[in-house]
């Protein structure tokens, strides 16, 4: 069962809002990708990302209480950022790097050339994200054209065993693991957050109990570099 399920949210009504970056070459499907993701279709006439789009989702994220039980469930907004992939465009979507919490890391796995270059977008993000060792998820991506696939998933899987990433083959024609590719990024994140969490003293009321809400830049990645804007219901 995987940590998260679709629901409908009025506008400010939820925990944590997570900012996604899905990055890669031009051509791999990230749009389509995540159109997908955020509205179950498939449109093939996406035109080409020309620097910065973003797309929405509401979902519910069950925490893991002591001993695998089922822990608190938290409501959180996703902001998944689409990238363009061309070199020209490449200092605009640096710059969105230290603001994100996750990253999709896509390649095409019809084209050779986008899989090697995946090397190239691990360094920038390496160089630009908010730490050394953000989360990340790679995806394959186009996996419903197998006559026409350039990188087998031995390739792949060795590609993200070396960089301690988990590694997932995606169709946006089908939605084969879209969601769970998501979700999966999600679930690391918000295991992140919670270690942050803990290691943070907050007070269980707040104004003698009652159930205003309220904000805190509370937690952080990686110290003095990103920092998390929480908003609790008590």
């Amino acid at each position: 069962m995987w940590p998260t399920k679709c629901i409908t949210m009025t506008d400010g009504d939820y925990d944590y809002l997570i900012k996604l970056l899905a990055l890669g070459d031009s051509g791999v499907g990230k749009t389509t990708f995540l159109y997908r993701y955020t509205d179950n279709k498939f449109n093939p006439k996406f035109i080409t990302t020309v620097g910065i789009d973003f797309r929405e989702k509401r979902v519910v994220y069950n925490a893991q209480g002591p001993s695998g039980s089922s822990g608190k469930a938290f409501k959180v907004h996703l902001q998944l950022w689409d990238t363009a992939g061309q070199e020209r465009f490449r200092s605009l979507t640096t710059a969105f790097f230290r603001d994100a919490m996750g990253f999709l890391l896509m390649f095409d796995l019809t084209s050779q050339q986008s899989f090697l270059n995946v090397r190239n977008w691990m360094s920038q993000l390496q160089a630009n994200a908010y730490c050394e060792n953000p989360d990340i998820i790679l995806i394959g991506n186009k996996a419903d054209l197998p006559d026409q696939r350039e990188v087998n998933e031995r390739q792949a899987r060795d590609l993200a065993d070396k960089y301690g990433i988990p590694y997932f083959e995606t169709s946006a024609a089908t939605g084969q693991n879209v969601e769970k590719a998501v979700e999966t990024l999600l679930d690391l994140i918000m295991k992140r957050m919670e270690q942050c969490v803990e290691k943070t003293q907050v007070p269980d009321t707040v104004n003698g109990g009652n159930s205003d809400v309220w904000k805190s830049h509370l937690a952080k990645f990686h110290p003095s570099q990103l920092e998390v804007d929480i908003i609790r219901w008590d």
